[in-house]
């Protein structure tokens, strides 16, 4: 039972929330369009929830075996750092979830084949093997990518650009330039979640080599950049709201605002960044209600 328990830590399930906003958005786009897909849909969340576990995975295996996890590190306590999962049984995980995202990701082209056709099918394969090395490279190996700095990019263009106008194209084999704005602020707003966890972890960070953006450019830039991440969201969200309005209901994205400015407000309010923990899944489920009422709106 301990060991089921440290699995389902290591899981990170409370990160899902986020990973699901682009699905579930994009989606809701194509349904507007008139072209949707239950099979499509449930492909995408399988996909995106095995992807996420993977990159939760590779992520505490990453940073144990780095160092940068130890007795010093703020927030939730790492498996493989613990003790709790060995780092053997955590690569073999590590290898099973790859294999599960790399099958569902086949299911899913298979399925969306019939629209998109086999070009498209085959750059969406490359994408998604694509999304899977980003997950293991972003913590493992001789160079990775989340110690340089690049995390966010990788963050905004897997969570935001591919994330909602990937699933949109799946459904409706169409690109469309208005997907790209509610793409960006679900990007954006992605990108956000990984700055307060770099915030929160700065110092140990600091002291470990790995370097953050947050570490990069300091802990008071790390906020403006975080207010500007979420305004950004924001205003992209009422951008494509004006541009194509047709109902009040489209602004009922609205809603998630008040939990966002929240966010902020406790971001620039706090002390000590160990309290930041607490945002972390706070930003993440108002990244979720933020994409389900601007779908909302859409579809009324």
């Amino acid at each position: 039972m301990v060991k089921i328990e440290a699995w389902f830590k290591a899981f990170r399930l409370r990160t899902l929330p986020l990973s699901f906003s682009s699905v579930i958005l994009g989606s809701m786009l194509a349904a507007d369009m008139g072209s949707f897909s239950l099979k499509i849909l449930i492909g995408a969340l399988v996909t995106t929830l095995f992807l996420q576990v993977l990159s939760n995975l590779a992520n505490d295996y990453g940073d144990s075996v780095s160092g940068v996890d130890n007795e010093k590190r703020t927030g939730p306590a790492r498996s493989v750092q613990s003790g709790e999962i060995s780092a053997a049984h955590m690569r073999l995980a590590i290898g099973l979830c790859a294999l599960l995202a790399l099958v569902a990701g086949i299911l899913l082209l298979y399925e969306s084949s019939k629209k998109i056709g086999l070009n498209s099918t085959v750059v969406f394969f490359l994408l998604g093997v694509a999304a899977i090395v980003a997950a293991i490279k972003y913590t493992i190996g001789k160079n990775p990518y989340g110690y340089r700095g690049f995390g966010d990019l990788a963050v905004f263009i897997f969570f935001g650009i591919v994330g909602v106008s990937g699933t949109y194209y799946l459904h409706t084999s169409e690109i469309s330039g208005m997907t790209m704005l509610p793409a960006v602020s679900v990007g954006l707003l992605a990108t956000a979640v990984l700055n307060i966890n770099n915030m929160r972890d700065i110092e140990n960070d600091s002291a470990s080599g790995k370097r953050s953006l947050v570490v990069l450019i300091g802990l008071r830039r790390a906020k403006i950049y975080h207010t500007i991440l979420i305004s950004l969201a924001l205003m992209g969200a009422l951008a494509f709201t004006l541009l194509r309005f047709r109902s009040v209901y489209e602004f009922l994205f609205l809603i998630s605002v008040p939990l966002l400015y929240q966010n902020v407000r406790i971001v620039w309010t706090t002390n000590q960044v160990s309290e930041l923990d607490g945002e972390l899944k706070k930003l993440a489920l108002a990244t979720l209600i933020f994409s389900i009422t601007l779908g909302l709106g859409l579809i009324y």
